[in-house]
């Protein structure tokens, strides 16, 4: 996301994008992008706690996102009638078995989450045109966290505290001891990998696993400021939801942000707080509350403008949406209030046992997925690049193909999940299992 193009040996910043694919006896890790990690929005509310009270899957349900960035000449022209009450009731399609998962929140994790993995291996920029992961995964998180703020704040926050931190420690840990072995001198700021408020360091070698821990820090910030966010968003929700572009426009065309790690938080919170509040006007039922032609209204311009941005202010040529904070943020507030305001029917879902298990498992071990992902690219250039030095792997298999190395790491996802997809149950003090 934002930083995405720039300095990589920065700390504060993220790597820039892979460019090669996986040539013959090409030795080594390529570098990854650090930029649209799209992670699972509110990994440690993925499991157990997707979507309660989201609402239903099918179209024009009450479950979606909220408001607008886009100017309205009034706010009685969004709404289609008086609020009968402060929340729309949310109709009941959930997953089988009581568990009060919303399928259509899980859907969107785990097409995110692929869509994650797809980006840094192949890096095609209109990728985050198709379907901008970063702000869905948002406004999915938003919306879980202001449900859970109907418990005691503090108590959300050391939840949500610790299915996140646990996961990460672990992950510190092996990459630590990798960079270490590999060089790796820390200082005083190896403190962010205990509580990530800043991007965590580490060396070169280790760049493409780290760079990726960007979006677990932002999420962060925004659960702890979320507290004083839904109270003011709850004051005034659509002037709020307007309002929260402001800071990323003034960031983009006015004010430069700081260098370092300060810059970076500044921007991808101002990049993703349109996204952030949409969550928590699709939990209030304040898009229930707009007129489908009034949500349609601001969404779509919203993304053409995001586009006209884009293709107008280019970062070192490219128009990828990650690496132009505005054109990401003006994109990603009209394509997710589009996206959640006019949900699909998803209860075919519940039809087809094997595509619905594949789901609920990417929904339970969102953040190892996201954690480990980069490392499982890695080592899949390493794997390929052992195969050149058999003839019959040379003679057979497309070694120079990006989607072997696409294949090879989703190989090694899965064992991932399985070897360590247990921290996450331990981190939401649930008994330690394979595969939920």
């Amino acid at each position: 996301m934002a930083g995405a193009h720039r300095k990589a040996a920065d700390p504060g910043r993220r790597p820039p994008a892979r460019t090669d694919a996986v040539p013959a006896g090409a030795g080594g890790f390529t570098a990854a992008s650090g930029g649209s990690a799209a992670g699972a929005g509110g990994f440690a509310a993925a499991s157990g706690e997707s979507g309660a009270g989201a609402g239903g899957c099918g179209a024009g349900g009450s479950g979606g996102l909220a408001g607008s960035g886009q100017d309205v000449p009034t706010m009685g022209l969004l709404l289609a009638r008086p609020p009968s009450s402060d929340r729309a009731p949310a109709p009941p399609s959930r997953a089988p078995g009581g568990s009060g998962r919303d399928r259509y929140f899980d859907i969107l994790r785990a097409v995110a989450l692929v869509r994650v993995v797809t980006y840094h291996t192949f890096e095609w920029p209109w990728l985050s045109m198709v379907f901008p992961s970063m702000g869905v995964m948002f406004a999915l998180a938003g919306s879980l966290m202001a449900r859970s703020l109907e418990r005691p704040a503090l108590t959300v926050i050391r939840s949500r505290l610790r299915r996140l931190l646990i996961p990460v420690w672990v992950f510190g840990l092996m990459l630590g001891a990798a960079m270490l072995l590999h060089g790796w001198v820390p200082g005083i700021d190896v403190l962010y990998w205990v509580l990530p408020v800043g991007d965590p360091p580490g060396n070169e070698w280790g760049e493409q696993a780290w760079a990726v821990l960007w979006y677990l820090r932002t999420y962060l910030w925004f659960v702890l400021l979320s507290p004083l966010l839904l109270r003011l968003f709850r004051s005034a929700p659509l002037v709020v939801l307007a309002l929260s572009l402001v800071p990323v426009v003034l960031l983009e065309t006015v004010w430069e942000a700081p260098e370092g790690r300060l810059g970076t938080t500044l921007t991808d919170l101002s990049i993703f707080l349109f996204c952030w509040l949409l969550g928590f006007a699709h939990r209030e039922g304040v898009l229930a509350r707009l007129r489908p032609a009034a949500v349609a209204a601001a969404g779509v311009p919203l993304m053409a403008a995001g586009l006209w941005w884009a293709f107008h202010h280019r970062s070192e040529g490219s128009y990828d949406l990650d690496d132009i904070p505005l054109a990401q943020a003006l994109f990603s507030a009209g394509f997710v209030l589009l996206l959640l305001r006019f949900r699909l029917d998803c209860q075919g879902l519940a039809k087809r046992p094997a595509a619905d298990r594949v789901v609920a498992v990417f929904n339970a071990r969102a953040v190892t997925i996201y954690l480990w992902h980069e490392i499982a690219l890695m080592l899949s250039v390493a794997a390929i690049d052992l195969l050149w030095r058999f003839p019959w792997a040379e003679a057979h298999l497309p070694l120079e193909s990006t989607w072997l190395m696409f294949g090879v790491a989703w190989v090694l996802i899965a064992a991932a999940v399985l070897a360590l997809g247990w921290v996450e149950d331990v981190a939401a003090k649930r008994s330690p299992r394979l595969l939920p």
